[in-house]
């Protein structure tokens, strides 16, 4: 559907203030009060009771191509997005071939493009291969069509200190940030959930919360060191919490991120020994989950990045110890993060939107609803809600742990430059 001209009538904008949007060339070409925007030949969208947010932008997504296609691919991981309220995803590095080359990044970027219903932003890897021993090409990448600038090797640390102090010092040079998974590996070898009462009940070896807290105390004074700024992934524990306070606090260059799942989900689903709910890092205490929560609305933790993980059903479907790790995440971000209360739709704005926006470095996204802002923009029913069906995911995988659940509110529109690519909770 062509973008045209839309007019979106009385929406509550960050679910403060209702206002009349018009849309049109791309971007938000006027607001007003409602019912002052009457313009001939534009399409319209009744918007009473809905909350506007600007675009939701979303730092930590695995898109599987090129390598798992059975699994994902960026046409059906960008289809997810945009039913989620996303007009900007960040797509991992952790393919087959790993995106450490300014081809491979070029490649997904190329395929975000094709595909339409978000923007796609490749993350490059920090090292060759994920493999830790060498920097990749980490220049090449940010120079390339893609314009790199968030680099990780996600799902493995790197532990290395100087490899680590290298790749800080190096994306200086164009304002990158390296995104570190933190997790020491000695002290997480065959580690299958969080380590505390529920393992020991079990029987499963535990991921103790020292093993992030470690890298993460280490790489903030890394990089407070160089000067360079550094993000932490899927923070998951209260320890990792009052380092990052202690870190900002001295003025280091440090953000964090926490996952919809951590914000929900505790250890104590593990004891049905579903591997649905095993993820890495693992689910934690309920205490952690509390922290984590205020962390967030103090702004301790700058957003929420979902760190969908699709993975095929033999991945999933089988013995807790042999499954991968991860869950879908964006068809469901909103909801869950809006039923823990945590948050208001202002401070979901930032957090979803702003400012995982300005931490990528992703011009046009997580903008102000003002004229003259590119039309990025998701319309939220508040009162709305939603029953989890993986099975109905636009997403190749099913692997969801909220199967069945009634979330609240649901995602009815979202519009990427002015065109939609969802209206009525369907893509357009």
């Amino acid at each position: 559907m062509s973008s045209g001209s839309w007019l979106i009538r009385g929406g509550s904008l960050l679910g403060e203030r209702p206002a009349d949007l018009l849309l049109r060339d791309g971007v938000i070409a006027e607001v007003g009060a409602p019912g002052t925007l009457d313009v001939d030949g534009s399409q319209r969208i009744d918007a009473s009771g809905l909350v506007v947010l600007p675009g939701l932008v979303d730092l930590h997504t695995h898109l599987r191509e090129p390598g798992r296609e059975d699994a994902e691919t960026v046409a059906t991981g960008s289809a997810a997005a945009a039913l989620g309220g996303f007009t900007a995803v960040h797509a991992m590095a952790n393919t087959d071939p790993v995106a450490d080359t300014a081809g491979v990044v070029e490649q997904v970027w190329h395929l975000g493009r094709e595909a339409a219903l978000c923007d796609v932003a490749p993350v490059g890897a920090v090292t060759v291969g994920l493999a830790g021993k060498q920097l990749a090409e980490l220049g090449a990448m940010a120079d390339s069509a893609a314009r790199v600038r968030v680099f990780s090797d996600d799902g493995i640390c790197v532990s290395d200190a100087v490899l680590m102090r290298r790749a800080l010092e190096y994306v200086k040079a164009f304002d990158g940030v390296i995104a570190q998974h933190a997790q020491e590996p000695r002290l997480t070898e065959n580690a299958q959930m969080n380590e505390g009462e529920v393992s020991a009940r079990l029987g499963l070896t535990g991921w103790p919360a020292v093993a992030e807290e470690a890298i993460i105390a280490r790489d903030c004074l890394l990089a407070g060191h160089v000067g360079s700024r550094l993000h932490i992934c899927h923070v998951s524990t209260a320890g990792s919490v009052d380092l990052l306070r202690w870190a900002k606090g001295r003025g280091i260059n440090v953000t964090a991120e926490v996952t919809p799942h951590h914000l929900l989900l505790t250890d104590d689903l593990a004891d049905t020994y579903d591997a649905v709910y095993k993820v890495n890092p693992p689910l934690r205490t309920r205490a952690d989950v509390e922290a984590l929560r205020i962390a967030l609305a103090e702004g301790v933790i700058d957003c929420v990045a979902t760190d969908h993980a699709p993975h095929a059903v033999e991945d999933k479907e089988c013995e807790w110890a042999c499954a991968k790790p991860g869950m879908l995440g964006l068809q469901t971000a909103v909801g869950v993060v809006w039923s823990t209360g945590a948050l208001s739709w202002a401070q979901i704005a930032d957090r979803m939107s702003m400012a995982p926006a300005r931490i990528g470095r992703l011009a046009g996204h997580g903008r102000p609803l003002e004229a003259g802002e590119p039309a990025n923009l998701c319309l939220v029913d508040p009162l709305g809600t939603t029953v989890v069906d993986g099975h109905a995911f636009a997403s190749k995988a099913h692997n969801t742990p909220y199967q069945g659940m009634e979330l609240p509110t649901r995602v009815v529109a979202t519009f990427l430059r002015g065109r939609p690519t969802v209206l009525d909770g369907k893509l357009a």
